[in-house]
């Protein structure tokens, strides 16, 4: 497998690379120099398989024989030892449910599919330094992905007192080779950060550099896998008119959801569902890209005002000859996100403000004769504070929450200042 960096076409790497590198020259993402396609009746019989055996087959289609199939297969079966169910939630409306790994959020599929491809083309004795920044799910499931792992540190950057309490437990009392930092910003600062370190050559070699974001080419290869799993669930005359709502952050989920596009999976539109941090829906009402301060909202993991991701859905539109006008976009406010939640409760389907938006620009979208699926990318206990307030009922912890619930944070604390951050890394 090729990829190309996107700011230098030039720059052009493996999949083993890529994986180990995290961002080209520039800070430019990775992207497939091949965009493979099935043919219609191999999607069919594609989603007849086994989530494992469909998977396997689909990163296959990427990775070429850079990684063996039995081998790729194994790895696979490792990542993904947990299921992406399709809950009913009305007659034209189903919710893909992500958060059934071990820290209840979607980010387990790709982490943990990382470290699958991380410990396959890392040497033995090569030593190698995580960092990435989360605005709240990504760290947990890295965290998780990479405990105990030989040879691997992780350092994780968050934004303090910008995560809700439940998602810094699971992952800032782990300790071992897990460092966890709370820097005085928002995510945006702590994202620039790694970037700063990512640019810094010396730093880089000295300690082994690469990232765990979905700016990782691993990452957003795995998300595309529970795309087919949700249509595998649906029956056919839901398959042909099917619109999918992703809440969006870093946008790496819908990048995710349309390379599943790409490969001929059939969904036949997106909707980009956001917060007040609504950078891409006014870009695609204006086409002036300018992103606003970012801004604090019920739905922390999407308060991202400069998506990372971004480039790659361009990219991927404009190689594919697609519109971009065809992608709906709209965000979605506090206000209306606490209503939602209260509308779905009433109709028996319990959710957080992530899910609540996606599906309230579904339920606005959606046409006569279509089925939605809204992507429900956290279990609503990771939001119990707000959760309970808002539909004013109790939530039980499972016991992923239940058993970090009282633990002591281990996090140190940072000025969002790149100097420190460096001494920290050396040290």
């Amino acid at each position: 497998m090729k990829l190309y960096n996107l700011k230098d076409h030039n720059e052009q790497v493996s999949f083993a690379q890529a994986v180990k590198q995290g961002l080209g020259s520039q800070q430019g993402l990775f992207f497939p120099l091949e965009l493979p396609e099935f043919e219609l009746t191999d999607i069919d019989a594609m989603l007849e398989m086994d989530f494992v055996s469909r998977s396997s087959k689909i990163l296959s289609a990427y990775i070429g024989d850079e990684i063996a199939a039995h081998q790729l297969a194994e790895r696979v079966k490792n990542a993904f030892a947990f299921p992406a169910p399709v809950a009913k939630v009305s007659d034209d409306v189903a919710c893909l449910e992500l958060f059934h790994g071990p820290t209840l959020a979607f980010k387990d599929f790709g982490g943990r599919f990382m470290a699958q491809m991380l410990s396959y083309v890392s040497g033995a004795d090569e030593q190698i330094t995580i960092l990435t920044a989360t605005s709240g799910d990504t760290g947990a499931a890295v965290a998780h992905a990479f405990y105990g792992m030989e040879n691997v540190r992780v350092v994780i950057l968050y934004p303090q007192g910008k995560i809700s309490p439940l998602q810094e437990k699971l992952f800032c009392t782990l300790g071992g080779n897990i460092e966890t930092i709370a820097v005085e910003g928002d995510f945006d600062a702590c994202q620039a950060l790694v970037k700063q370190a990512f640019d810094d050559e010396e730093l880089k070699k000295a300690i082994g550099l690469n990232s765990a974001n979905s700016i990782n080419i691993s990452r957003l290869l795995a998300q595309i896998c529970y795309y087919f799993e949700a249509v595998a669930q649906l029956p056919q005359e839901q398959r042909n008119q099917l619109v999918v709502s992703v809440p969006s952050g870093n946008f790496g989920d819908l990048t995710a959801g349309l390379l599943a596009k790409s490969l001929g999976l059939p969904i036949k539109r997106f909707i980009a569902a956001t917060n007040a941090n609504d950078t891409v829906p006014r870009f695609l009402g204006n086409g002036e890209w300018q992103p606003n301060a970012t801004v604090a909202t019920l739905s922390n993991a999407m308060d991202v005002s400069q998506p990372n991701n971004w480039p790659r859905v361009e990219e991927l539109f404009r190689r594919k000859t697609w519109r971009l006008t065809d992608l709906v976009s709209g965000a979605v406010s506090d206000e209306t996100t606490k209503s939602t939640m209260r509308e779905l409760a009433e109709i028996g389907y319990i959710s957080e403000p992530h899910a609540a938006i996606a599906y309230r620009m579904l339920r606005d979208n959606l046409q006569e004769g279509e089925f939605g699926l809204f992507l429900g990318t956290a279990h609503p206990a990771k939001f119990k504070e707000s959760v309970d307030e808002i539909l004013g009922q109790e939530l039980p912890l499972p016991k992923e929450l239940a058993e970090r619930a009282e633990l002591p944070l281990l996090s140190h604390y940072l000025k969002a200042d790149f100097a420190e951050l460096r001494k920290f890394l050396l040290k």
